[in-house]
């Protein structure tokens, strides 16, 4: 795997090329991984894997001609005869009115700031099949837990870097390492499975395996003896661990791409309240050790923490280069790619701010609903909103959780839960996307 600067002297070559070869503009981006995974069955090793990997993707442009090309030869040769074979491929490519690179005054100036997501650790496949062990074994111990589907334990570097004719030059090295434990409970046809994981930037802030692995057996036997429920309308309790899919489809519906094709069920509601006045969503790539953290996006613009509701109002879409020359609006700073094409545009670490009861308090006036642990199936239409998806969890009885539920399908429309949507006080932030406790009153719960 290169580093940074390494990899920026090949980008450098692969542009050199490209300009010579007649492109007009280009970028390149270099992407470097290797990772180590452990994983265990039953108090014994099951599976060690190590995988690594390099790429450079060079996309130029001719005129408003494009074409993207990547190499896995990262050779100064090899990515001039990738570059040249880029120019050949974008003469014969359809105009773009909308194609080309970020504006050149809107490039990150200077250097990207430190986010700490190297904690330059190296960890062992030993220490990885350790927590591994450590998890499965912890779940295992769980009264009520009769089988495992394993432990695992994963650890990886990634070393990404870009640049562009236009001058920008920028990289960063980060880590991650995950635990997990799945396991399952009861026995023959009445077996229930459930799981738990944690993941991290720095292997100190990875949250103990035993603990992990202990709230993976207890979700199982919780889930004994479900029952259906009948079909109705019910208040409906998100854990956090699925909540934050709610704030996914709002992310998936304010992309440029779904607003330029107008694919997107939010496509006119720009500055209008789509959610209630006290529901605030921030989207923070600079947050330190976060598992989505960069110092710049996926065109070399700075990045900066924003609301995309404020309030319960909808601030702005979240816009790469192309998608916001064609709604004549300026990038947003959210452009996300590849080595193999052009970016998209995307967030970075997201969380749903916190409201001021508890989860009790929030679940204390619920006669009878359902508490939502896991959803099953992806049953959202983005263009109109319509929401069904397969659903697990327990039943609210007189505010309180008693008896576990399983097999029944919850729906509604997204405008609709959004604008009903009430946050607990229980926010934590060990995600990518954070939400607290969610409730949501009036869906249809579709059961036997």
């Amino acid at each position: 795997m290169l580093s940074v600067p390494q990899a920026l002297d090949r980008l450098d070559a692969a542009l050199a090329a490209a300009r010579t070869a007649g492109a007009d503009a280009a970028d390149a981006l270099y992407v470097g991984d290797g990772s180590t995974s452990v994983s265990v069955r039953l108090g014994k090793l099951e599976d060690i894997g190590r995988s690594e990997g390099e790429e450079v993707g060079i996309r130029v442009f001719v005129g408003q001609r494009s074409a993207s090309v990547s190499s896995s030869d990262l050779s100064v040769d090899a990515l001039a005869t990738a570059a040249t074979r880029a120019v050949a491929m974008a003469r014969l490519a359809p105009e773009d009115p909308w194609a080309g690179l970020a504006p050149a005054d809107r490039l990150l100036q200077g250097v990207a700031p430190d986010l700490d997501i190297d904690d330059g650790g190296d960890p062992s496949a030993e220490q990885l099949r350790d927590r591994a062990m450590a998890a499965e074994d912890a779940a295992r111990a769980v009264a009520g837990v009769t089988n495992s589907e394993g432990g695992g334990g994963s650890a990886g570097r990634v070393v990404t870097a870009l640049a562009t004719s236009t001058g920008f030059r920028g990289g960063k090295r980060s880590t991650s390492y995950g635990c997990s434990a799945s396991v399952l409970a009861g026995e023959g046809g009445d077996m229930q499975r459930d799981y738990a994981w944690h993941s991290s930037r720095h292997f100190s802030d990875l949250e103990d395996a035993a603990i992990i692995g202990r709230r993976a057996g207890e979700r199982a036997v919780r889930r004994l003896n479900p029952i259906k429920l009948e079909t109705s309308q019910l208040p409906i309790i998100f854990d956090p661990r699925v909540g934050s899919t709610l704030i996914g489809h709002l992310v998936g519906a304010i992309t440029g791409s779904a607003i330029t094709r107008g694919t997107s069920f939010l496509k006119d509601a720009l500055g209008t309240a789509v959610f209630g006045s006290h529901i605030t969503i921030i989207d923070d790539p600079l947050r330190p050790r976060g598992l989505r953290s960069r110092g710049f996006d996926g065109e070399g613009l700075p990045v900066q923490r924003s609301a995309l509701v404020d309030r319960g109002l909808l601030t702005g879409w979240l816009l790469d280069a192309a998608s916001a020359r064609q709604l004549g609006l300026q990038p947003t700073g959210h452009a996300a790619r590849g080595t193999s094409g052009p970016p998209g545009a995307g967030a970075s670490n997201l969380h749903l701010e916190p409201g001021s009861d508890t989860p009790q308090a929030l679940m204390a006036g619920v006669k009878r609903g359902f508490y939502v642990t896991e959803l099953i199936g992806m049953g959202v239409n983005g263009l109109t909103g319509d929401y069904s998806r397969g659903a697990s969890g327990f039943l609210i009885e007189d505010g309180e959780i008693t008896v576990p539920v399983a097999e029944v399908t919850i729906a509604g429309n997204l405008k609709d839960m959004f604008k009903a949507l009430m946050p607990a006080n229980d926010l934590q932030f060990r995600h990518a996307s954070n939400v607290p406790t969610l409730r949501i009153d009036g869906m249809t719960v579709a059961g036997a």
